[in-house]
């Protein structure tokens, strides 16, 4: 039994390599809902960007996830999509993969919250 079903909760959402996606997987990660809908995407080399970014779309629309996780390389094929997310949930977090280290100048979710703040106000 998943965590999700016992504690009735949100879940994850991830969309990354195979490597990231396994990870999490055998973290306990993965789930299938109802409509056998998968909560994680593998891209590799051959993936359309159409296609990760129809999967981003709709792990937006679902009501049982609350954070989408994604490689960061990833999030930059679908920057225009992921800039256009506002809302607080599902929270969008980008994360590194094995192959790319992360840029905290490349995340929007960051670049949003430095601009919510004024540096001096932090003390």
């Amino acid at each position: 039994m998943a965590l999700h079903s016992a504690i009735k909760g949100k879940l994850i959402a991830v969309i990354g390599d195979e490597d990231t996606c396994v990870g999490f997987l055998l973290g306990g990660v993965g789930e299938i809902n109802k409509n056998r809908q998968a909560n994680f995407m593998v891209v590799d080399k051959n993936t359309a960007v159409s296609e990760v970014e129809e999967t981003f779309k709709r792990f937006l629309r679902r009501d049982d996830l609350d954070i989408i996780l994604i490689n960061q390389n990833i999030a930059d094929m679908i920057r225009h999509v992921i800039d256009c997310h506002t809302m607080p949930i599902p929270a969008v977090l980008e994360i590194p993969s094995k192959d790319h280290p992360y840029d905290a100048s490349k995340d929007s979710i960051l670049r949003r919250a430095k601009g919510m703040f004024n540096p001096e106000d932090v003390h």
